[in-house]
């Protein structure tokens, strides 16, 4: 129908122009509303799912080491465990300058350790974390303190004298069969937070989380 003859129409059905006239202009705007709405629902579907993507990446590198055979989480080192440490490693009878760290997180023990003479190395499964401590080490020009992603069962032992370890209870038997058979005869293991099972300590410093065990091979 055309717009004269729907006027037409309108004209002769007796209703308000006026009124007519606001009918039609609101059903002309309908298809305009509609094209906006969908246009605002697929803007914000896309926000979310660019945020949802954006989170998985960097969650991602956190999450994935819980999916490993043997977990050491993120738990960062309080100042007195890294003194503790510091003082275990000052008292060793070893005489050797070459340490590791197990699971290195953000490279404080590393970088403490590095700071004092020590050739120290990280091993970390956790990219985000590898790059944190190195970038870390770069700035405060610690040439002696190095990470690399890396399994802790894979790591060849023979070059260390100093192991250091923040491990979980569940795993630190595991851990003692591995260094029963892996380590020279001169060095030592720094353990953090829990114990060997059966290995009998040299000494213990500290108290609580922040309790350090060392044992002489």
């Amino acid at each position: 129908m055309t717009m004269e003859n729907r006027n037409t129409q309108n004209l002769n059905c007796g209703c308000d122009p006026y009124l007519l006239s606001l009918v039609e202009t609101s059903q002309e705007q309908q298809p305009v509303a509609k094209i906006s709405n969908r246009s605002t629902g697929l803007l914000l579907a896309s926000i979310t799912g660019g945020a949802a993507i954006a989170l998985s990446v960097v969650c991602f590198p956190f999450v994935a080491p819980a999916l490993r055979r043997v977990v050491l989480p993120y738990v960062p080192a309080s100042t007195q465990q890294v003194e503790n440490v510091m003082k275990a490693l000052s008292k060793s009878s070893t005489g050797g300058k070459k340490l590791i760290d197990l699971g290195s997180g953000d490279g404080r023990i590393v970088l403490a350790a590095g700071q004092r003479g020590f050739q120290s190395h990280g091993v970390e499964l956790n990219t985000v974390l590898v790059l944190y401590s190195k970038l870390a080490a770069w700035r405060q020009r610690i040439k002696n303190a190095t990470f690399s992603r890396q399994d802790l069962f894979k790591v060849d032992y023979t070059k260390y004298n100093n192991i250091v370890i923040f491990g979980v209870e569940e795993m630190m038997p595991e851990l003692e069969a591995l260094f029963e058979k892996s380590l020279t005869s001169s060095s030592q293991v720094i353990a953090c937070r829990f114990p060997l099972p059966n290995w009998k300590p040299s000494h213990i410093i500290g108290e609580g989380i922040d309790t350090v065990w060392v044992y002489e091979v």
